[in-house]
C-alpha cells in the first residue's frame, strides 16, 4: 500500500505535465491564425492603401496620349484583381481638364506587380496625367 500511493502521485504528475505542454503549443498557432485573419480583413477593406501606381505618359503619332504604368501590391496576404484607377488630365497651369476611370483586368499577388498600357485622346491643352488607385476586388 505504501508503494502504491507514491507511484500514483508520480503518474498523476507526469500526466498533468503532458497536458500542459499540449495547451501551450496550441495557443501560438491560434494567435497566429487570428493575426493572419485580421491582417487579411484589413487588406480586404482597404485595397487602395496597399496598391500603388506609377507611370508616365507620352504622345504618339496620331495624337493619342499613351500611358504606361506599373501597379504594385504591398499587401502581405491579399491578392487583388480588377484594379480601378483614376486618370486626371492637367494643363500647364495645373488646371484639371478631365477625369477618366479605367479598370486594369489583372491579378496582382502579394508583393507582386503588373505593367499596363493605355491610350487616350486627351483633352486639348493636356500637359500631364496623374494616376490614382480608387479600388480593387479581393481575389
Amino acid at each position: 500500500m505504501k508503494k502504491i500511493i507514491p507511484g500514483i502521485l508520480l503518474l498523476a504528475m507526469a500526466l498533468s505535465a503532458c497536458n500542459s505542454k499540449d495547451k501551450t503549443s496550441e495557443k501560438p498557432k491560434d494567435k497566429y491564425e487570428q493575426t493572419k485573419e485580421t491582417l487579411e480583413m484589413t487588406e480586404k477593406k482597404n485595397p487602395a492603401r496597399f496598391l500603388s501606381i506609377s507611370g508616365h505618359d507620352k504622345r504618339n503619332l496620331i495624337g493619342q496620349t499613351v500611358i504606361k504604368g506599373t501597379l504594385t501590391n504591398k499587401a502581405k496576404v491579399a491578392s487583388y484583381k480588377d484594379v480601378e484607377i483614376e486618370l486626371s488630365f492637367y494643363s500647364k497651369t495645373g488646371a484639371l481638364l478631365e477625369k477618366d476611370h479605367e479598370v486594369i483586368y489583372e491579378t496582382i499577388e502579394p508583393g507582386g506587380s503588373s505593367d499596363f498600357k493605355s491610350k487616350y485622346f486627351a483633352p486639348r491643352g493636356t500637359d500631364s496625367v496623374a494616376l490614382k488607385v480608387t479600388g480593387a476586388k479581393f481575389n
